[in-house]
């Protein structure tokens, strides 16, 4: 009885001491932070999102799911109330998304700023201030997967029409078409290449000597350009000692001038009195000619003076003039 007595005392010394080490260790790891609570309601399944899930924002953890089931408050939908620190701030921005962890399958609440206000929710049933709930990316595939799936359809089913024997016929005559053009462009550039060799190598030859030319005409050229330079600068040397004051063309400039006044001075004095001697000239002339006919027609008259003229035709003492043959 005695060693009955002993065994049953250190039985339960035992699961009084594993009771304590177990309750020191939840006591030791319990979470002591402070929580504030909201609730989240979504019309999608929460599958793979248990209670004691990660709650996290912007990937750092600060809170967890503490309850799944069904809102009272909307037909249909599942209600999760969440646990977060007050570390984070929870703004009228901040919304949450349903997430899923890797190849796990499980799943997360995920917090983040969307940068635009949400309305304020109504509370929900429990009172508790309720965060809105966007539509998670797996969601929106999930839910896009049959339109996907019919054009994926509709894609096989155009391929496999593309892919028909007279399609693949066609194909067929394509590649031929295209080898017998690689073929002929295969020919060219071999014929590209003889005539390259055969008539641009000798012309590459005879480049060197071409530019040795040019060089030389180059420098002849420049050495022409200098001449030409300095005949200009001497021709503008010249230029500028010609229309310098004092210089020929102003020397001319003078001369030309002083003609000038001169051949005025000859038309307004000189001409007029070289006019009147000519006119004098003139009536001198005529007198003469006068006068030679006077002592042509009357010598004696120069000789003897005018004495009374002869008797004319009508007049007395006219005497008509004989011919010559018939004189005495």
């Amino acid at each position: 009885m005695e060693n009955k007595s002993h065994a049953f005392a250190a039985g339960i010394f035992v699961m009084v001491v594993t009771a304590l080490v177990i309750g020191l260790g939840v006591w030791l790891t319990r979470d002591r932070g402070n929580y504030n609570t909201y609730e989240l309601s979504s019309r999608e399944g929460v599958s793979g999102l248990q209670p004691q899930a990660a709650v996290r924002y912007k990937g750092v953890s600060v809170g967890k799911v503490t309850h799944i089931g069904f809102d009272t408050q909307t037909n249909g939908n599942v209600r999760f109330p969440i646990a977060v620190r007050l570390c984070p701030p929870i703004a009228p921005t901040t919304c949450a998304v349903r997430g899923q962890r890797g190849g796990t399958g499980r799943g997360s609440v995920l917090l983040d700023d969307a940068g635009e206000s949400y309305p304020p929710l109504p509370p929900g049933s429990s009172g508790l201030p309720r965060l809105p709930l966007r539509t998670s990316p797996f969601s929106q595939i999930s839910d896009q997967a049959p339109a996907i799936l019919g054009q994926v359809q509709e894609a096989t089913k155009r391929i496999n029409q593309l892919l028909d024997e007279d399609n693949q016929r066609l194909l067929r005559e394509a590649l031929d078409n295209i080898g017998q053009a690689a073929g002929g462009i295969n020919a060219l550039s071999r014929r590209l290449d003889a005539t390259v060799q055969q008539r641009l190598d000798p012309a590459l030859a005879a480049l060197p000597p071409l530019a040795q030319d040019a060089r030389q005409t180059l420098q002849s050229l420049q050495q022409a350009g200098a001449q030409v330079s300095a005949t200009a600068a001497e021709f503008g040397q010249t230029a500028q000692r010609l229309n310098a004051p004092g210089g020929v063309i102003d020397q001319a400039t003078r001369s030309a001038q002083t003609l000038s006044q001169a051949v005025d001075r000859f038309g307004t004095a000189t001409l007029p009195r070289m006019e009147r001697a000519a006119d004098e000239t003139a009536r001198a002339a005529r007198l003469t000619g006068r006068a030679a006919t006077s002592v042509s027609e009357n010598p004696q008259g120069f000789l003897y003076g005018p004495g009374r003229g002869l008797p004319g035709p009508g007049e007395p003492g006219f005497t008509p003039p004989q011919p010559a043959g018939d004189s005495p």
